[in-house]
């Protein structure tokens, strides 16, 4: 049945050829006549590699191998420079030859759902055409801050892996408008977040999220998903603290924060330049949400509940969202405003 297929589609200078559910053990090394070929579909089959002559396919924008028996992606594909959308969902892939990725640069579609991908290869970010980028249900414990690099990126899915955090770069993700990574190990989420204005959809469910960064509700989402996260609950407590012990590091930081936050010394802020690792350590400081000063790692970790009712489809009837603050002082907590609230300590 196959080759009679195949041999019709020769004689008719297919353009489309359709070999799902075929049982297919191999794919015909036939295929290699059909340069003129925009979409092959081998999905539902049991195929763990491909013949050289799909290298000829040079035409070809369209594959589909879902629910095969890959172990890993095959390196054939760099050759297919037209391809626009790839599925290798289903399979049993656990590994991306980086070399992929160097002919895939028309790539539009990148579906990897349902494999057991442990690493994403840094080369991805050789993908720069890529809009949407799917590995839901994989092994991933984390995403190469490389990825962020791809600024066509409309939509990344990540949902059902191992992610215990997201890299700060995917603030350079700047046309992302749907991000789900649902069902991960994610304990918070970072700010460079907040900085996605185009971000329509978010789903975190199912993660250990307490609270969102600080400027989320400056995020146009209008659909946020987040129901089995131990969100915190407005729950006043009170200080047993009224003053805090600096480490010498952080008052010597602090102060070297203050003249560079100032501007006061032009001396200090063109002697810093001659070494490197202080640079490094004072470019890591926070901002304290009250009083605006310079901070480096001693902070109060606070909470400020924004009514997002009207602004957003939550899940779970959401309405207040608890964003994340820090302040650098007792005496700045004890200055807070009424709708800013301490994280007790469990």
């Amino acid at each position: 049945m196959t080759d009679l297929l195949m041999l019709r589609a020769i004689r008719g200078r297919a353009r489309t050829l359709n070999l799902n559910g075929k049982r297919l053990q191999r794919v015909p090394g036939a295929v290699g006549d059909l340069p003129q070929l925009t979409a092959l579909h081998l999905k539902n089959n049991a195929l763990c590699q491909l013949p050289g002559e799909v290298t000829a396919l040079s035409n070809l924008t369209i594959l589909n191998l879902g629910n095969n028996q890959f172990t890993k992606v095959p390196e054939e594909l760099k050759y297919l420079h037209s391809l626009q959308i790839l599925h290798m969902f289903g399979n049993g892939i656990t590994e991306i030859p980086p070399c992929v990725f160097d002919g895939l640069q028309n790539l539009l579609c990148l579906n990897l759902n349902n494999n057991l991908i442990e690493n994403l290869p840094v080369e991805i970010q050789k993908l720069q055409c890529l809009e949407k980028l799917s590995i839901n249900k994989n092994c991933l414990q984390e995403i190469p801050r490389e990825l962020c690099i791809l600024q066509n990126l409309s939509e990344l899915h990540l949902g059902n892996n191992r992610l215990e955090t997201l890299p700060e770069q995917i603030a350079y993700l700047s046309n992302l408008k749907e991000l789900r990574i649902y069902r991960n190990h994610l304990i918070g989420l970072p700010e460079g977040l907040c900085r996605l204005k185009k971000l329509k959809i978010l789903d975190v469910a199912g993660n250990q999220i307490q609270a969102f960064p600080s400027r989320m509700h400056e995020v146009p989402i209008q659909e946020l998903y987040c129901e089995e996260n131990p969100l915190l609950r407005k729950e006043p407590v009170s200080a047993i603290q009224d003053e805090e012990m600096l480490s010498l590091k952080e008052i010597t930081a602090r102060l070297i924060l203050s003249h560079l936050q100032n501007r006061s010394s032009l001396l200090l802020r063109e002697q810093i330049k001659y070494y490197p690792d202080a640079r490094r350590l004072l470019s890591r400081r926070n901002v304290c949400a009250l009083c605006g000063k310079w901070f480096l790692d001693m902070w109060l970790e606070c909470v400020k509940f924004v009514d997002v009712k009207k602004k957003m489809k939550t899940s779970s009837n959401l309405q207040l969202l608890p964003v994340r603050l820090f302040l650098c002082s007792y005496q700045c907590f004890n200055q807070r405003h009424s709708d800013v609230f301490g994280v007790a300590v469990q």
